[in-house]
């Protein structure tokens, strides 16, 4: 039986993991800024968190089709939720990666992730004075 507490560190440790992929994907958007035909993608947080609460994403591995696959656990099941981002502005190059539009998106991620790990510190903060009585 799930305590309260393992209740809300799972809430938590979702969004923290969601953060993260979101924060990787950002960063190869950046990364791949110069990259000719390189189409910046973005997770879909909301859908994504939503499906992680209701138990549809699982682990973060691709399911092999064949015992010839190599074992992978890029995209996994968050491809659903990983979606192209519209073009601002056009590239000679093919290149979508608006560096603006990325470095926004990848400081506000990091923003939540922070404010996400403190609720996790005021909540393990909360149960230790509850424990301890002070």
């Amino acid at each position: 039986m799930k305590t309260r507490l393992d209740n809300e560190l799972s809430f938590y440790q979702t969004a923290l993991n969601l953060r993260v992929a979101r924060q990787q994907q950002l960063a190869s958007n950046i990364a791949n800024a110069d990259t000719p035909h390189y189409k910046a993608r973005d997770i879909d947080f909301r859908s994504a968190f939503a499906g992680a609460l209701n138990g549809r994403v699982g682990s973060l591995a691709l399911a092999n089709t064949s015992s010839r696959h190599l074992a992978s656990d890029a995209d996994g099941p968050l491809k659903p939720h990983l979606q192209y981002r519209a073009q601002l502005q056009g590239s000679v190059d093919g290149n979508t990666v608006n560096m603006d539009v990325e470095r926004s998106a990848f400081a506000e991620n990091a923003i939540h992730y922070e404010a996400s790990i403190n609720f996790i510190n005021g909540l393990l903060r909360s149960m230790r004075t509850a424990i301890s009585g002070q």
